[in-house]
């Protein structure tokens, strides 16, 4: 039977992987992202089981606007989106601050306001939240990871309440991927390199294995596997 299925940041690598596994299996999936050109491209491309909706996910009147036109049942939710700062933002305790907002509202907010949002349409007795964080969570990696390992503790908590209505809430934690947005123009061959070396398969990963991992999580198969965080990371953190 075809399920509802949102995707955050479904319109480029992992999310698009995810968005994409959905689509075939015959699901209708919302993928949802701030930049229309990139989610309608990846609509047209990925057919028409894809509708992409435009959403800043750190501002809660427009996440309450985006709900508002979403199913009354939402089967899947895959919190997906987020990003790390990048660009300068300043000097001296103001810069710091403003560098952990932002890392904050990206990777957490994004996250925590949409499931708050639909919580009460994710279907009971099969319902799914899977949220992506990243091995930086436990590798400690300042701001970025602090926010990631946030969403671990929110989603203990997250799959206690909703646990009784036969719906579970997990973490997939990825660590290097290929093919995303994320690292940009530092993802060199010579980084690659590197990065393989510090996992046990001797490469990094892609974001249809990721997707995999998602699409199981989102499975019946997976019903009695809740509160859990699955790290996708060729054995990285193993190694350490």
């Amino acid at each position: 039977m075809s399920r509802n299925v949102v995707v955050t940041g479904g319109g480029t690598g992992i999310g698009r992987a995810v968005a994409a596994r959905f689509a075939e299996a015959g699901d209708a999936v919302l993928v949802i992202g701030r930049r229309r050109d990139v989610l309608e491209r990846a609509a047209k491309e990925l057919g028409p089981a894809i509708r992409p909706m435009v959403c800043d996910l750190a501002d809660p009147d427009a996440v309450e606007a985006l709900v508002a036109g979403m199913p009354e049942r939402i089967d899947v939710l895959v919190n997906n989106a987020g990003s790390r700062e990048t660009a300068a933002s300043g000097t001296g305790l103001s810069g710091t601050a403003a560098r952990w907002r932002s890392d904050f509202e990206r990777n957490v907010l994004t996250t925590v306001l949409l499931t708050e949002a639909l919580r009460d349409r994710l279907a009971a007795d099969g319902g799914r939240v899977v949220t992506l964080s990243s091995s930086a969570a436990v590798r400690g990696a300042g701001s970025y990871g602090a926010a990631k390992a946030a969403l671990h503790a929110w989603n203990r908590h997250l799959a206690a309440q909703l646990g009784p209505s036969g719906i579970t809430a997990n973490i997939v934690a990825p660590g290097t991927v290929a093919g995303t947005e994320f690292f940009g123009e530092r993802l060199t061959e010579a980084e690659v390199t590197r990065r393989a070396g510090r996992t046990l398969v001797g490469r990094v990963g892609v974001p249809d294995e990721i997707a995999g991992t998602v699409v199981f999580l989102a499975s019946a198969e997976a019903g009695y596997i809740t509160g859990e965080v699955l790290h996708a990371d060729g054995g990285e953190l193993i190694r350490r």
